[in-house]
């Protein structure tokens, strides 16, 4: 293994040019993935909640169903009542007392017509109940087809692309161990902050790579002589010729198509 610290500065360049290939290949990798993770996550999630929802409907409906048979027990009790309030008409010894026992008979036909009534409406709740079981059940179908099919697509893209990420990833490594600190955390500094996650770029017609901003002829003479670790002072990016860019990414590319 080469000793970092005695590293050119040409080989610190080409190592770090590797390593940006190395890495942006990581990132076409997980950019054909995509939202992909995220949607299954979100579908899988999704999918809890429609499941949790149906669970709910199902167990409201055993309870309007208990509330039901309570209120028909409770119609029965009613009625007992009203038999026997009527039998005690029969054998009441003054007017007082009968209208006594009317007031209860009609009591308890009231409370039979409130259960009636709440039997009805709770009847109606049952169907809506049903109703809403019954589309949430479809909508639940539904996600979980769609989470199904997009697992399976997670999985397809997973397996092929698994072994080559985990080759990359051990190579990043490998490179990142055999690069200076300073350039390392350089490197990783401005490859966060830009948005195609490009640290380390090539010179192209006069200018960076994705960059309309002209380099200075003089200061591109200095890039090309690879004495000295040059950044883009717009930008902020590290800078290479194309020479040294054209040669790392045949030698890569190499790399990569043996994978």
């Amino acid at each position: 293994m080469t000793n970092v610290k005695e590293m050119s500065v040409e080989d610190k360049l080409r190592a770090l040019y590797n390593l940006q290939l190395i890495d942006s290949r990581i990132d076409e990798i997980r950019n054909v993935r995509g939202e992909l993770p995220l949607e299954v996550q979100d579908l899988e999630d999704e999918v809890a909640g429609l499941k949790a929802r149906s669970e709910k409907l199902k167990s409201d409906l055993d309870t309007i169903d208990d509330q039901i048979k309570g209120k028909k027990n409770a119609i029965e009790a009613h009625k007992e009542g009203i038999k026997k309030y009527t039998d005690q008409q029969k054998n009441v010894r003054n007017n007082r007392e009968f209208n006594s026992l009317t007031k209860e008979i009609e009591f308890q036909e009231l409370e039979i017509q409130l259960a009636e009534k709440h039997i009805k409406e709770m009847k109606a709740s049952i169907e809506y109940k049903k109703t809403q079981v019954s589309e949430a059940q479809e909508r639940l179908n539904a996600k979980q087809s769609h989470l199904e099919h997009k697992k399976a697509e997670l999985g397809d893209i997973m397996a092929e692309t698994q072994k080559e990420e985990e080759f990359l990833t051990n190579l990043s490594a490998e490179y990142s161990n055999n690069t200076e600190e300073r350039l390392l955390a350089a490197y990783h500094r401005i490859r966060s902050s830009v948005r195609n996650g490009l640290a380390v770029v090539s010179i192209e017609r006069g200018a960076s790579a994705g960059s309309f901003f002209t380099i200075p002829p003089q200061t591109q003479v200095e890039i090309a002589a690879r004495k000295k670790i040059i950044t883009d002072e717009h930008s902020g990016r590290i800078l290479v010729d194309s020479v040294l860019a054209a040669e790392e990414r045949e030698k890569m590319e190499q790399v990569f198509n043996n994978i």
